[in-house]
């Protein structure tokens, strides 16, 4: 069973904010979320497991949280997460705020379009769109956009979460997406990305120099306890957070910075942001993350002016999505597909490329 966007980042956002005390009862008003009635065949089954089978992208250990704060309710009661759902049971979602509604409306807001045909569309987003209406950013959209594109096209519901977005990149990172036309290209399409088997890679130029050519970043992504707007990275072998992976190779060196290439094998919140930072390697100019200080180099007034400037030529975190490879939903064809660097990031790296190697960490 699908659910809309906005139930994704309620329960993400909302439902677990804070892992302290507070969290263990619901205040008076409660808002209804999420609901479904079992299945009449419906074998016992724990709720925790239940819900990871319905809700989606989330992990057993939110869920836990939820039921831990009395979000999980069977047939309106609270249940622990190891409730054993049955037949014919409704199982609901409450939160303390109200649902937000909003319909997504067409926008006429230009898109570059790398491939389209009647089950998908490749877009290449440009840095400082936003993917999806939330947080604020209610029109303006790469999906107000894309309402607009397809508003001719019968089949294709904005509002409706069986089609559309298969995956995001936030909004500052530049690069390719995949959309979907239809729930069975989107059923397919998110299939892949579960398995791991798309073919992921971002150009990212980030600070100090590495002693390896290339190398693998293992942690778990979960959100940081001191501060709620960033992510962090967690040991593998701890609950805390989900699983990520990233392997990155040295594409070209220029002393202080290293444009790297990044492969994902798993798609985190920030998770190339995060890993970078993690082993010591912020993204250039990525202010969440740190990476908008001079981290490396000299003190010297002509080094910080063109660091600086280097600032000014790529106002945000320097990342590009710049590959995307999968199977074709409908015809099993391998698809791929590559973004040249946007303007902004040649301008950098060229700038790199003119001061020449100074300086080795």
């Amino acid at each position: 069973m699908s659910r809309p966007a906005e139930d994704i980042d309620l329960l993400e956002d909302e439902l677990l904010e804070e892992d302290g005390p507070e969290t263990a009862a619901l205040p008076h008003e409660e808002h209804e979320h999420w609901r479904i009635v079992a299945d009449k065949g419906q074998s016992p089954i724990r709720i925790d497991k239940f819900l990871m089978d319905h809700l989606g992208d989330t992990s057993r250990n939110r869920i836990q949280k939820a039921a831990e704060a009395g979000c999980i309710r069977v047939d309106g009661r609270p249940v622990k997460s190891n409730y054993k759902v049955k037949p014919l049971e409704v199982v609901t979602l409450v939160l303390e705020r109200p649902k937000r509604d909003w319909e997504i409306v067409p926008e006429d807001i230009p898109l570059d379009i790398t491939y389209e045909d009647d089950q998908l569309m490749v877009i290449n987003k440009p840095a400082g769109l936003v993917v999806h209406p939330g947080c604020g950013n209610y029109s303006g959209t790469l999906v107000n956009a894309l309402a607009w594109h397809l508003r001719d096209n019968p089949d294709f519901d904005p509002n409706d979460p069986d089609v559309g977005l298969v995956h995001r990149i936030d909004k500052d990172t530049s690069g390719l997406l995949v959309i979907a036309k239809t729930p069975e290209a989107k059923t397919h399409l998110c299939h892949q990305f579960f398995v791991k088997t798309t073919r992921r890679q971002y150009n990212a130029l980030v600070w100090g120099s590495f002693a390896e050519d290339e190398g693998r970043i293992e942690g778990n992504i979960g959100r940081d306890p001191k501060d709620r707007l960033r992510m962090a990275c967690f040991p593998p072998e701890s609950e805390v957070g989900k699983p990520a992976v990233t392997h990155y190779r040295v594409l070209e060196r220029f002393g202080h910075v290293t444009l790297v290439e990044c492969r994902l094998e798993t798609g985190r919140t920030h998770q190339i942001r995060v890993h970078m930072r993690h082993i010591g390697h912020p993204l250039f100019n990525d202010e969440r993350y740190g990476g908008d200080q001079i981290l490396r180099g000299d003190t010297s007034a002509s080094y910080r002016a063109f660091i600086h400037n280097c600032f000014a030529l790529c106002p945000r975190q320097a990342l590009h999505a710049r590959t995307l490879g999968f199977v074709h939903p409908v015809t099993g064809e391998e698809m791929f597909f590559t973004s040249p660097l946007p303007q902004d990031m040649t301008a950098l790296i060229e700038k790199w490329r003119g001061r020449g190697v100074k300086g080795t960490e």
